[in-house]
């Protein structure tokens, strides 16, 4: 018998519409509002800025270890602007313009990133998933929010944020063959930002693309330029109104860099060279975005400045909620709560001595 090539019902494209120099490919320009670009400038501005003050914030020992953004917001942003408020998005550590987006608050970033529990809260018509910390584990949370959807026959969209590490966890292959076979309506965005940590995406795998995973799972797959807002956007419109027409899950993988640090715990100068980020920094999503806004006269210098002024003052005000905030936060007792639902003997009788400690420390 001859061979005979097994014909795939998907392949893989990759996607950019905006160069480096802010050039863009008209007929691949997306069905985007004036009002929409410039909302995701102002967000992607607040983004980068907010992004540099937590780091100043961190370094002064005002708050503690968190994951800088710088370099991936329109990988983020152009994803979650797909989205409708009806809809979920379920995060790793680094998304936090998405979040902020999606409605999160500037003082509630800072307050969890100083330890307090009363930052993670959400709103309950909130419907945004808590940020996850262990890699990946939020995959399978968005698969299967996306499942509950489809058997509740609603037109609801999952969005799934995770890092080129990710890919290498079995709650990946997990999620995407589930929603595979069950045709959830699931979005998964995979920010490749070239480093987990500190192993490098050649060590990770040896396929060409990410993207291409999906072909295993029998769902599109589509590799995008993660530092061009516009072609995120497109890819994720696409993928979403999919989902939202009961056509099943799609991969999108954004490739893009993280320009900082992993997180504040780590010094990115021990395993990779200082003219690698120089080349990232040449790809630069703001920049990129902001020359097509100039160019298209939704936007002048003058504006930038303007606009950086009003995000200075923003950031300042939501520092200063924050810090007044937490005057009042962080009772200890709280360690007890929410972790059972009927506290074991040992934790009733350490819960008791702490109680005894801190009644004790009052009357001091």
């Amino acid at each position: 018998m001859p061979r005979k090539k097994i014909k795939l019902p998907y392949q893989i494209d990759y996607l950019s519409v905006l160069n480096e120099k802010g050039r863009v490919d008209e007929k691949l320009v997306p069905d985007i509002s004036d009002d929409l670009l410039l909302k995701l400038h102002y967000y992607m501005l607040l983004g980068r800025r907010f992004d540099e003050r937590l780091l100043n914030l961190q370094r002064q020992g005002r708050i503690g270890t968190f994951p800088p953004i710088s370099g991936q917001e329109a990988s983020q942003l152009g994803a979650v602007a797909a989205l409708q408020e009806s809809d979920w998005m379920a995060p790793s550590f680094r998304e936090t313009i998405a979040e902020i987006w999606r409605g999160r608050t500037l003082e509630s970033v800072i307050i969890a990133n100083n330890g307090y529990s009363e930052g993670a809260q959400a709103p309950a018509d909130n419907r945004n998933l808590p940020v996850s910390i262990p890699v990946g584990s939020q995959i399978l949370h968005a698969v299967g929010i996306g499942y509950g959807i489809k058997y509740r026959h609603q037109k609801e969209v999952a969005m799934a944020f995770f890092g080129d590490g990710a890919t290498s966890e079995g709650d990946f292959h997990e999620g995407l063959n589930f929603a595979g076979v069950f045709q959830t309506p699931t979005v998964f965005v995979c920010q490749n930002n070239q480093w987990a940590i500190s192993v490098p995406r050649s060590q990770q795998t040896h396929a060409e693309t990410l993207a291409q995973k999906a072909l295993a799972y029998g769902m599109p797959g589509i590799q995008v330029d993660g530092n061009d807002i516009l072609a995120v956007y497109a890819a994720a419109q696409e993928a979403v109104e999919r989902a939202r027409n009961s056509e099943g899950p799609t991969l999108i993988e954004c490739v893009t860099y993280r320009l900082s640090v992993h997180t504040t715990a780590d010094d990115p100068k021990k395993y990779r060279g200082e003219e690698e980020v120089e080349i990232w920094k040449k790809r630069d999503p703001l920049d990129r975005f902001q020359k097509f806004l100039i160019a298209r006269q939704l936007l002048s210098t003058s504006k930038i400045e303007t606009t950086e002024s009003e995000i200075k003052e923003v950031i300042q005000k939501a520092v200063d909620r924050a810090e007044e905030q937490m005057q009042t936060m962080g009772n200890p007792m709280d360690m007890f709560e929410h972790a059972y639902a009927e506290l074991p003997p040992y934790l009733k009788k350490q819960k008791e001595y702490l109680a005894q400690e801190l009644a004790a420390e009052k009357k001091e």
